[in-house]
């Protein structure tokens, strides 16, 4: 088992451990709070389940703050007026 990402925490001490190539971490989470709480050394009391992941919204993870989003932007105008006002200071 190879295991790697947040699964249930096998100990129940928490909801959800971070596991790295199968083995559990120290970085725990509870409530949406990520923390550090060392693994015992007890065995589990149950298999961890991979925690699904939130799906992603790639598409807009890297758009700037200033982006209108829907909006589309004619390159050659937007350079235009970028060259315009650059050129008359304002």
């Amino acid at each position: 088992m190879a295991e790697e990402g947040w699964y249930t925490d096998p100990y129940r001490l928490h909801v959800h451990r971070w596991f790295s190539d199968g083995s559990p971490t120290n970085l725990v989470r509870d409530n949406g709070e990520t923390s550090k709480d060392a693994p015992p050394e007890s065995p589990y009391l149950e298999e961890p389940q991979l925690v699904a992941a939130p799906s992603s919204r790639a598409e807009d993870d890297l758009r700037r703050g200033d982006d209108r989003q829907g909006e589309t932007v004619d390159p050659v105008e937007a350079a235009w007026s970028y060259f315009t006002r650059s050129s008359t200071g304002c």
